[in-house]
């Protein structure tokens, strides 16, 4: 096919007779055959490698053997289909589309084209126009026009920045309309020096501006023998100076050793049959260690951090509960394992297709609530932290005497724990300073009720003269990747750590690491605090440190 300009005289624009042009080169004529046999032969390697690699991927699934194990055959067949993909997609179709073109002439007279049976070109085509993103022309160009739209309802308030393209601008014109649709101010909420853009479809939703928590840091906090300043968030007043002063205690001793006793994070679907029996026998199938490895290549197909540690069952009559516990490397890994366990399910369901999912998570986890299960089995890392603190430093330190802390451990700790009922609460204030860190560095808030499970031991040592602490913590849930970790504020708190982001050398290290400095951080808090009650200094403190002097009077005006 060519293309020439029409001559707009008997001479022509051309100059030269039609016979003298020269051919111009089709993409075809690089090809050793003729088109027809060339796109024939791809064709039909195409078909015969799809079919092939078809069914080997069903035996292969069908009878629990990795993908990723590749037989001679099986690799050429991949490279057949490969080529015959990229050849289909760059030659198929040239003398087709070339002849059918040819069998039509099409003049244009505002450009005064035409098309010519030989191949020349003469001139080329004005380039396409430029496609522009349509704009929505019912929606306002003023805010003050869309704040009034949102207000009656014309305009979804979620749909703004999808519909504006301008994330801080949404959020604005949100917070006026929330402001006018309860007659309420939100003056003292920042609005402005955030970065609304990085929070959009990972973090929040319907955003209006943002909270400022003051952070403070504590440390030098030694701890397995290195130095760590632990940012902390929060506003409850000798909070940071409290876990200050048993950081420099532990520091005054030589320091806490941590060690990480497991790391899993779980998740437990919960699932139906017609009977207990049927229930049963799913349960005898997933406890059998014969099913294990099988279970493991359908779990870990998912994620290259996922593997799968173990399968724990419980029945409730026909309904049954299975508990996953996998690795998830440097995230927290909630998602990374619901749908890891979202691949078994599926798989179960080609012997168990009268299974009945009624959930992918069913509690048993258990996530965000107290459970005993978390308490005995742990989820997250679960670690234990000691230090023994010297007779010196407890009275000069401390203030306080090393049987007076004894006492007061068991009494409150651990009696007065048990008298109330507590679950995972056998500590003076472990929650504290997890939340503090948890919000610092970019946590879930949410997870402190498990991550917060902490026993706290105290016992005489070396005849009585120094003390032995020591907090057990079976379910930190941290991650120092995903969710609010990539966040600017608490992105730099973990970087102060030194366990930013994802640990490529050793996956999982970051995260592991954060979770022995939260719990040094709480051994400090605990032995901060016991000795305040102890020495009767902790209403003392309060009354100096966390009370405002400001006219509280004033501030409703």
């Amino acid at each position: 096919m060519g293309l020439r300009r029409r001559p707009t005289s008997a001479a022509g624009i051309t100059g030269a007779p039609d016979h003298h042009e020269v051919q111009e080169p089709r993409a075809s004529d690089a090809l050793p055959l003729p088109l027809s046999w060339t796109n024939g032969f791809f064709l039909g390697v195409f078909f015969l490698s799809t079919y092939y690699l078809y069914c080997r991927w069903r035996y292969k699934t069908q009878n629990s053997i990795p993908l990723h194990f590749l037989t001679f055959y099986e690799l050429a067949g991949v490279i057949g289909l490969v080529a015959s993909i990229i050849y289909l997609l760059g030659f198929f179709g040239i003398d087709f589309v070339q002849s059918f073109i040819n069998k039509h002439e099409v003049y244009d007279e505002d450009q005064r084209f035409i098309l010519d049976e030989n191949r020349s070109i003469h001139c080329s085509l004005p380039p396409k126009p430029i496609s522009r993103p349509k704009i929505d022309v019912d929606l306002p160009l003023e805010d003050e026009e869309i704040v009034n739209r949102v207000v009656s309802g014309e305009i979804a308030s979620y749909s703004l920045e999808s519909k504006l393209g301008d994330c801080f601008r949404a959020a604005k014109i949100r917070r006026e309309a929330i402001q006018r649709q309860t007659g309420r101010s939100l003056e003292g909420l920042p609005l402005v020096g955030f970065d609304y853009d990085s929070i959009l479809g990972q973090c929040c939703e319907l955003p209006v501006g943002y909270v400022q928590i003051p952070v403070g840091v504590v440390g030098p906090l030694l701890l397995n023998g290195c130095e760590y300043s632990v940012p902390m968030a929060t506003t409850e007043g000798c909070l940071v100076a409290s876990t200050n002063r048993g950081c420099k205690a532990i520091y005054a001793s030589g320091g806490a050793d941590c060690v990480l006793l497991r790391d899993g994070m779980t998740r437990a679907p919960v699932v139906r049959f017609s009977t207990a029996k049927r229930a049963a026998d799913l349960k005898v199938f997933l406890e059998d260690p014969l099913n294990f490895d099988t279970l493991s290549v359908i779990f870990n197909k998912s994620s290259r951090f996922a593997r799968l540690q173990s399968v724990t069952c419980a029945i409730a009559g026909k309904n049954l509960y299975i508990r996953f516990c996998s690795s998830t490397g440097d995230a927290m890994g909630m998602n990374m394992i619901s749908k890891c366990v979202q691949n078994v399910l599926d798989f179960l369901r080609n012997d168990f297709p009268d299974m009945d999912v009624i959930g992918i998570s069913g509690n048993f986890c258990s996530d965000k609530k107290p459970a005993a299960i978390n308490w005995i089995e742990g989820r997250g890392k679960s670690v234990v932290c000691e230090s023994i603190i010297s007779e010196d430093v407890v009275s000069k330190v401390l203030k306080t005497t090393v049987p007076a802390l004894i006492e007061l451990n068991t009494l409150k700790n651990l009696a007065g724990s048990a008298v109330a009922g507590s679950l995972g609460g056998f500590n003076a204030h472990a929650a504290n300073i997890v939340s503090a860190i948890f919000i610092a560095t970019g946590q879930d808030p949410a997870q402190n009720i498990e991550s917060s499970h902490c026993i706290t031991m105290v016992e005489g040592v070396n005849d009585g003269k120094d003390l032995h602490i020591s907090v057990t913590m079976p379910c930190i849930e941290v991650g120092t990747i995903g969710g609010g970790t990539q966040l600017a504020s608490q992105s730099a708190c973990l970087n102060l750590l030194g366990v930013k982001g994802a640990n490529q050398e050793s996956p999982g290290s970051n995260s592991q690491l954060l979770a022995r400095i939260i719990a040094g951080a709480v051994l400090a808090g605990e032995l901060s605090l016991l000795s305040a009650l102890s020495a009767g200094h902790l209403v003392k403190s309060h009354m100096k440190y966390n009370r405002s002097s400001r006219d509280v009077t004033k501030l409703g005006s």
